[in-house]
């Protein structure tokens, strides 16, 4: 019998949509060959929606196939992943795989030391592991990674430097402390290409690469911190005024309390720093994918890549995520398999697609399906010409939901009440919120009963 193929898994924390090269979106910002590669050798889906925008919840879902309305994770809190909830990663350990981590996970909480905890990824269904916190959580929270920081004197000025930044000006662009060689990505990156090449098992091996950036704050190290001409960035995408008398939600309030106070350049130098890291992640990436073909194992490997939720960036005027706007909801999905890297690629899918439909496509590929309550689909067949698995997408905050597909885009406020409305068709860029004008209330009616049945079809029957 032939090998099971391997799979590697790329993610990115905070990677928008358009951070990409090949996202097509006509004035490419950021230079990402070894992606554009991933992309041109397999399928790119080009409307991914985070399943929610916000850090654990969307690791939680992508891991679990569970939306927060079946787990109740809405935010950012102290949560620990059960390790008897069931997910994709352990149906891969039992296909016979070495399952491996590198970067971070953010299913248990960043405090303490990390490698304390490890029982919790195997747990999970990871055997090979070496975690880190993310850029924030790397100031206080213990790994391998930060140790080596306190061996080589590092520690301390990292986290100077972050009480500086975020007593003062938390969107401020400037290089890492940190030398280039033992920034956080690259760190990543270098331990999951040293395992690889080392690595000496008959088993398949699944390789999860989970770098930490490029989530704020801005500091991509030297040379990539200079990569990028803040003046040429793209615009952001100003914020439009409050018409039609609409109904509010979470994002009004997070506009009123968190929008920040830009000076003359800041957003673009935002953006350039932003792309640089971005470039950064993939020359990393470039360095795993010429491990794996010095293996020689490029024709018998998939490789998938997403992130957990986007960032503004500068977009209606606010920095990070936390809200139904396409800068921090649209994400990259990639796949590449060896069938459609032999056949020239897959070309893309403008299908509206969720980042959870990852772990059963994955499973897939590797010739099972998962058998547990997820409502992640596989997008396998989509590769082969089969037609889109959805009609829409869905994504969930703080009580909210928000439902898109091509044509249209709606969030309703926690009372059921549309305050998000834009005909993405006619608008791509969200500039027009039609919500609460009385000519597409019929429409605000329709899109609002698909919600509510994307949530009872959604539900988790009782054991």
């Amino acid at each position: 019998m032939a090998k099971s193929p391997n799979i590697l898994f790329l993610m990115t924390d905070q990677q928008r949509w358009d951070a990409m090269s090949a996202a097509g979106t006509g004035d490419a910002w950021v230079n990402t060959p070894n992606l554009d590669r991933i992309a041109a050798e397999g399928m790119r889906f080009s409307r991914c929606v985070t399943t929610t925008p916000i850090c654990i919840p969307a690791r939680v879902t992508l891991a679990t196939g569970r939306y927060p309305h079946n787990t109740s994770v809405w935010n950012n809190v102290h949560y620990t992943l059960p390790t008897d909830m069931p997910n994709w990663m352990q149906t891969l350990k039992g296909l016979g795989y070495r399952t491996s981590l590198f970067g971070k996970t953010h299913l248990h909480p960043h405090r303490g030391d990390l490698r304390e905890r490890e029982h919790l990824l195997h747990g999970y269904g990871l055997d090979d592991v070496n975690e880190i916190g993310g850029p924030r959580a790397s100031a206080t929270v213990g790994s391998h990674m930060t140790a080596m920081w306190e061996e080589l004197d590092l520690l301390e000025a990292y986290r100077a430097d972050f009480r500086e930044r975020f007593a003062n000006k938390a969107h401020v662009a400037r290089p890492s402390v940190l030398p280039l060689e033992h920034y956080a990505d690259v760190y990543v990156g270098q331990q999951a290409k040293g395992y690889l090449e080392r690595y000496d098992r008959d088993q398949p091996w699944f390789c999860w690469v989970s770098f930490g950036g490029p989530h704020e704050p801005w500091d991509a190290p030297e040379p990539y911190a200079s990569m990028y001409d803040p003046a040429q960035m793209p615009a952001p995408i100003e914020r439009p005024a409050n018409a039609n008398g609409r109904r509010s939600g979470w994002l009004d309030f997070y506009m009123d309390r968190s929008s920040p106070h830009f000076d003359e350049g800041d957003i673009g130098a935002m953006r350039a720093n932003y792309a640089g890291n971005v470039t950064l992640i993939d020359d990393q990436i470039g360095e795993i994918l010429g491990a794996i073909e010095k293996r020689g194992e490029m024709d018998n490997t998939i490789i998938a890549f997403t992130s957990d939720h986007g960032e503004m960036n500068g977009d209606w005027g606010l920095i990070y995520k936390m809200n139904f706007l396409d800068g921090a909801l649209r994400v990259p999905l990639l796949f590449r398999t060896p069938e459609t890297a032999a056949n020239g690629g897959a070309g893309v899918s403008d299908a509206p697609v969720e980042n959870c439909d990852l772990g059963p496509t994955l499973v897939e590929l590797a010739g099972a399906e998962l058998d547990h309550p997820q409502f992640g689909r596989s997008l396998a067949g989509m590769m082969n010409g089969a037609p889109p698995v959805r009609e829409d997408a869905i994504s969930e905050f703080r009580g909210e939901f928000m439902l898109a597909d091509n044509d249209w885009k709606i969030a309703l406020n926690r009372e059921g009440q549309a305050y998000l409305l834009f005909h993405l068709a006619e608008d791509p860029h969200e500039t027009r919120n039609l919500a609460g004008n009385p000519d597409y209330h019929d429409t605000e009616s329709e899109l609002r009963l698909r919600i509510l049945e994307r949530i009872s079809t959604s539900q988790l029957k009782a054991p």
